[in-house]
């Protein structure tokens, strides 16, 4: 059994009572991948911040970079093709589409899933004058049901 296979069918063990009734099979192995993804990139973040960033300003001549944000920088990379290969290979199984095609396709959607952040957090906090933390629980569920919506009907389309 395939990797993707064992993954799917766990994650299928807990689609149960009350998820199978407020949920498709689909979106719910996406929120399971997205989740699982996003706990992906909190330990990696956690480990490069600390252990080969290690806390420190990263000069390349050319400009200097912060540790939090050199950390994104190659974090990005990891947790990008984790959840291309958990949306391609379990949530969005149908698509009959290239790997390259949807590769593409998946880069041009989390590009607009970052930009989405961003404009979110910029229209809630700096024109509307939200709090902070509430604005970003907010935008989180923004960019998670446009991100759903990319996937489902642009990268992984059957």
């Amino acid at each position: 059994m395939k990797a993707a296979e064992r993954i799917g069918r766990t994650i299928d063990l807990f689609y149960r009572w009350p998820f199978d009734r407020i949920l498709s099979r689909e979106l719910f192995r996406y929120a399971a991948c997205g989740g699982g993804n996003m706990l992906s990139d909190a330990v990696l973040y956690f480990l490069i911040y600390h252990y080969i960033i290690a806390e420190r300003y990263l000069d390349l001549g050319f400009v200097v970079v912060s540790p939090h944000i050199a950390s994104l920088a190659v974090v990005f990379p990891f947790t990008f093709l984790i959840g291309f290969w958990l949306n391609r290979n379990i949530a969005f199984r149908g698509s009959r589409r290239k790997t390259r095609t949807q590769l593409l396709r998946y880069l041009l959607s989390v590009a607009g899933a970052i930009a989405l952040n961003y404009l979110c957090m910029k229209i809630f906090v700096d024109a509307l004058h939200f709090w902070p933390t509430p604005s970003k629980l907010l935008t989180t569920v923004i960019s998670a049901l446009y991100s759903y919506a990319a996937a489902r009907y642009f990268t992984f389309r059957s």
